[in-house]
């Protein structure tokens, strides 16, 4: 049974964890299951990052408002 590592939490591990999958993709040094494996984990680290920084924003968003900052919304000028 092989060891499958832990999924990182934090984005900083997330973006280490993805700079090495297109290190590891760009060498052209791998086999191509392994480069479509590396691959589909790249697009699930690469969504989980996304949630992260939707929530990080969402969560700045709150702050403001509850501050009484103004916040514009996009698309308004």
């Amino acid at each position: 049974m092989s060891e499958k590592k832990p999924e990182p939490k934090l984005i900083e591990e997330i973006f280490e964890r993805l700079e090495n999958i297109i290190s590891s993709l760009e060498s052209g040094d791998i086999p191509l299951d392994k480069s479509l494996t590396l691959f589909e984990e790249g697009m699930t680290l690469a969504e989980s990052c996304r949630s992260h920084l939707n929530a990080a924003e969402q969560r700045v968003q709150e702050l403001m408002k509850d501050k009484g900052g103004l916040i514009e919304e996009e698309g308004e000028s």
